[in-house]
């Protein structure tokens, strides 16, 4: 697995980045430095922002085992996406935005995504080891970005 990047990254104030690196940072997640990245394509795409890296945490151990730079396995992994931030917003965009996933909702994504019916469950699990809830406080003082959520206390 190549770094992701030499080029020091600007510090992100949102509570949710911050976790979520916090979170993949103790997993030795090699996409930990995207935690931004991720939150940023959920909002984008009105995604849970737990989502893509809880799916990517299941599939390829955060970034430690892929092939063809597809951390989510997706179209059963042999998908190649030109960089892992490519894969990152097509991901998000198709969860989110595509008539296939669309009307879902979080479980029935997760059972269109993978049909094992283990899936969802490993998946959420994951989400809920990042946060216990998906609208995070901020803390005082603390700019939020403009998103969907509404915030609520831990």
């Amino acid at each position: 697995v190549q770094p992701l990047s030499d080029t020091p990254q600007p510090i992100d104030t949102d509570p949710r980045t911050i976790r979520l690196k916090n979170f993949l940072g103790r997993l030795h997640c090699p996409v930990a430095p995207l935690a931004g990245e991720f939150v940023d394509a959920a909002d984008a795409n009105q995604l849970d922002w737990r989502l893509l890296p809880s799916i990517s945490v299941i599939e390829s151990s955060g970034g430690k085992a892929y092939r063809g730079n597809n951390i989510f396995g997706w179209d059963q992994g042999v998908h190649v996406f030109s960089d892992i931030r490519s894969g990152i917003q097509e991901v998000a965009y198709k969860l989110g935005r595509s008539s296939l996933y669309r009307n879902r909702d979080l479980v029935g994504k997760l059972h269109l995504y993978n049909p094992d019916f283990t899936y969802a469950d490993r998946v959420i699990a994951v989400m809920r080891r990042i946060s216990p809830v998906a609208n995070v406080k901020a803390a005082s003082g603390l700019s939020l970005r403009h998103n969907q959520f509404v915030y609520a206390t831990d």
